[in-house]
C-alpha cells in the first residue's frame, strides 16, 4: 500500500505480488499483473485519478491482510476495503469493495 500504491514506485511492483499466479476478484480486473497493469492504464486514459490519502486499518492474520483506505478517485473521496490473501510473502489473491464517501454522514463517526 505504501510503496506501490501511496508511493507510485510501480516499478517494484513484483516485490508484492506474485508474478506467477494473481487471481483478481474485481470484476472489472482481470486476472495477473497483466490485467491489473490494463486496468490501470485504462483509467489514466480515461484522465480518471486514483489519488491515496490515507489506509487508516490495516488487519493481518495468517496469511490475509485486510485494508482500509480513503482515496480520491476521479476526483470523488472514495473508500477502499481491500482484502489481500498471501502465499511466500507476495500477494497471490484479491478481494475489493469500493464505497463513495458521502459529504454528509449521518453520525459523526466518520467513514473508518
Amino acid at each position: 500500500m505504501t510503496t506501490v500504491l501511496q508511493g507510485g514506485d510501480t516499478a517494484n511492483i513484483t516485490d508484492f505480488i506474485s508474478a506467477d499466479s494473481y487471481a483478481q476478484y474485481n470484476p472489472q480486473i482481470a486476472d495477473n499483473l497483466n490485467g491489473l497493469g490494463a486496468a490501470l492504464e485504462s483509467l489514466a486514459d480515461q484522465g480518471i485519478e486514483m489519488v491515496y490519502n490515507e489506509t487508516p486499518l490495516v488487519v493481518a492474520q495468517g496469511n490475509f491482510a485486510f485494508t482500509g483506505s480513503e482515496r480520491t478517485f476521479g476526483g470523488t473521496p472514495t473508500a477502499f476495503f481491500d482484502l489481500f490473501r498471501v502465499e511466500n510473502r507476495k500477494i497471490v489473491e484479491h478481494w475489493d469493495v469500493i464505497s463513495e464517501i458521502p459529504t454528509e454522514m449521518a453520525h459523526e463517526n466518520g467513514k473508518f
